[in-house]
């Protein structure tokens, strides 16, 4: 995974990207998918890592 800085990912986004997503903000259905998926991912790292507790 590539870790990008605060200033790399803001400087990558448009005015009109950022409208959008201020608009998706206030959007219940969005925020929550928004959070199945980062919920999916961040599970999925978890259960792969190579550097699993024992």
């Amino acid at each position: 995974m590539k870790v990008v800085s605060y200033s790399e990912n803001r400087a990558s986004l448009s005015a009109d990207r950022l409208a959008v997503l201020a608009k998706k903000i206030y959007d219940k259905a969005y925020l929550d998918n928004a959070i199945q998926r980062m919920a999916a991912v961040l599970s999925r790292q978890l259960v792969d890592d190579p550097y699993e507790r024992k």
